[in-house]
C-alpha cells in the first residue's frame, strides 16, 4: 500500500488526539495523587501532636485521618496499575517514580501501628510522613514537565507549585504543631519553620503567575483574611522565642486549627485546578477533533476542486474538442483577472489562507505559553541543583545556599537564573581552594 497525503495528515492528527488523551488520563493520577497527599498530610498533623503529647491528645483525630486516606490511596494504586498498560505511554522515568511510591505506600501500615505504639518520635513521624509525600510531589512534576501542550501544560505548572506550596504549609503545620504540644522551643525546629515559610512564598509566587486569573484573584483576597493575619502572630510566637523556651502548649490546637484552615483553602484552588485541567484537556480533545474533520474536510475539497491549470489541460487533450492554444499558467504580471480562475476557486484559496493564518497564530499563541511553562520548569530545576551544589560544596543550609544566590543576583544585578547557572559552571577547585574554607 503507498504512501498517501490524507494518511499522514490524518495519522499525525490522531496521535496528537491520543497524547492529549494520555494527558487527560494523567490529569486524574495527579489529582488522586493530590488528594491522598492532603489526606496524608491531615493524618500527619494531627499525629504530630498525638506523640507530642506523649499520646494524650488527638488519638481521634489521627485514627479518623488514617481511615479517610484508605480509600484513596485504594483508587491510586488502581490508576498506576492502568498506567501500566503500553496505550498509555509511560516513560521509564514515570514508572521508576511510580514503583518509588508504591515502595512507602506499602510501608506506611507498618508506619501507623509504630506511630499507635508510640514508637517514633513527632519529629521521626512528621520526616516519615514527608518523604512518602516527597515522592508523591515528585511524580507530579515529572507529569508536568513532561506534558507538551500548551495551556495545559501551564496550568500544570501551577498545579505543581501550588501542590509544593501546600506541601510547604503542612509540614509547617506539623513541625509547629509538634513545637507547641511540646511546650518547648527548639532551634533546629525554629529554622525549619523559617525555612518552610520562605518555600511556600517562593512556590505560591510561581502559582500565581501561572494560575488562572480568578485563583491569583483569590489567592490575593486570602492575603488578607484575618486567618493570615493570626497565622502571622503565631509566627512570630514560634520564631521570635528563644531556644529552650517555654511555649503555651494550649496554642497548639489553635495553630492547628489556623493551619489547617490555611491548608483547606489551598485544597479548594488545587480542586478548583484540577477542574480547569479537565476543562483544558477536553477543549485540546475537541479542538483536535475538529482539526481532524476539517483536515479530512479540505482534503476532500481538494480532491474535488483541482487547480484551474489542469482543467485547461484536460481541456486540451480533449479528443473531442479543437484545442485553440497551449495550456499555460497565467503571468503573475497580468493580475487576478487573467488566472480565470472563477469565483468558486478563488473562495476556495481564500478559505485555505484564512485557516492556515488562523492556525499559525493559534501555533504561535500556544507555543508562547509552552515556551513560558517550560521555562518556570527549567528555572527551577537549575536553582534547585545550584543551591545542592553550594550545600555540597560549601557545607551550608539549604536556606543560606538560597539566601546566597539570592545575594549574588541583587548585588549584581543578574536574574537568580543566570547566578544558579554561573554557580552551576565554576569547577570545585574554586570552592576548595586555599582562599576558600567550608562554611557550616
Amino acid at each position: 500500500m503507498s504512501l498517501s497525503v490524507s494518511q499522514l495528515v490524518l495519522r499525525a492528527k490522531q496521535l496528537e488526539i491520543d497524547a492529549v488523551g494520555h494527558l487527560a488520563e494523567r490529569v486524574e493520577l495527579v489529582d488522586a495523587i493530590g488528594q491522598l497527599v492532603h489526606a496524608l498530610q491531615h493524618e500527619r498533623g494531627a499525629t504530630s501532636i498525638f506523640l507530642a503529647s506523649g499520646g494524650q491528645r488527638f488519638e481521634t483525630e489521627r485514627q479518623a485521618a488514617a481511615e479517610a486516606a484508605q480509600p484513596i490511596e485504594a483508587s491510586l494504586r488502581e490508576l498506576l496499575t492502568r498506567q501500566l498498560a503500553p496505550e498509555q505511554g509511560a516513560t521509564a522515568r514515570t514508572l521508576s517514580l511510580m514503583a518509588w511510591v508504591l515502595l512507602d505506600l506499602d510501608a506506611l501500615a507498618n508506619l501507623r501501628q509504630q506511630i499507635t505504639q508510640r514508637t517514633p518520635t513527632a519529629h521521626d513521624a512528621v520526616a516519615a510522613f514527608s518523604k512518602l509525600i516527597a515522592g508523591m510531589v515528585e511524580l507530579v512534576f515529572h507529569v508536568a514537565d513532561a506534558a507538551a501542550l500548551p495551556g495545559v501544560s501551564r496550568l500544570l505548572v501551577a498545579f505543581v507549585h501550588l501542590v509544593q506550596g501546600k506541601e510547604a504549609a503542612g509540614q509547617e503545620r506539623a513541625v509547629g504543631a509538634q513545637l507547641f504540644a511540646s511546650g518547648a522551643c527548639d532551634e533546629a525546629e525554629q529554622q525549619r519553620v523559617i525555612h518552610l515559610i520562605d518555600a511556600q512564598e517562593r512556590s505560591l509566587s510561581v502559582f500565581t503567575e501561572f494560575a488562572e486569573p480568578a485563583l491569583r484573584t483569590r489567592w490575593q483576597q486570602h492575603q488578607l483574611t484575618p486567618n493570615v493575619a493570626q497565622l502571622e502572630r503565631l509566627r512570630r510566637t514560634l520564631c521570635a522565642a528563644k531556644a529552650g523556651a517555654r511555649l503555651d502548649t494550649s496554642l497548639s490546637d489553635l495553630w492547628f486549627d489556623i493551619t489547617s484552615e490555611r491548608i483547606s483553602e489551598m485544597w479548594s484552588w488545587q480542586v478548583e485546578l484540577v477542574q480547569c485541567l479537565r476543562e483544558a484537556c477536553q477543549s485540546q480533545l475537541a479542538a483536535a477533533r475538529q482539526d481532524l474533520l476539517d483536515s479530512k474536510g479540505l482534503l476532500q475539497r481538494l480532491r474535488d476542486n483541482p487547480p484551474p491549470h489542469t482543467h485547461a489541460v484536460d481541456r486540451f487533450f480533449n479528443a473531442a474538442e479543437r484545442p485553440d492554444a497551449a495550456p499555460v499558467l497565467p503571468s503573475m504580471s497580468e493580475g487576478p483577472a487573467a488566472s480565470a480562475t472563477g469565483p468558486a476557486h478563488d473562495a476556495q484559496v481564500s478559505s485555505m489562507v484564512d485557516l492556515l493564518q488562523t492556525q499559525s497564530a493559534r501555533l504561535a499563541s500556544m507555543e508562547v505559553e509552552l515556551d513560558a511553562a517550560r521555562r518556570a520548569l527549567h528555572e527551577r530545576k537549575v536553582i534547585e541543583r545550584a543551591k545542592g551544589a553550594l550545600m555540597s560544596r560549601l557545607g551550608l543550609t539549604e536556606e543560606a545556599a538560597f539566601r546566597s544566590l539570592q545575594k549574588a543576583s541583587m548585588d549584581h544585578n543578574r536574574r537568580l537564573l543566570d547566578v544558579a547557572e554561573a554557580t552551576l559552571s565554576l569547577p570545585d577547585y574554586f570552592f576548595t581552594g586555599p582562599d576558600n574554607t567550608r562554611q557550616k
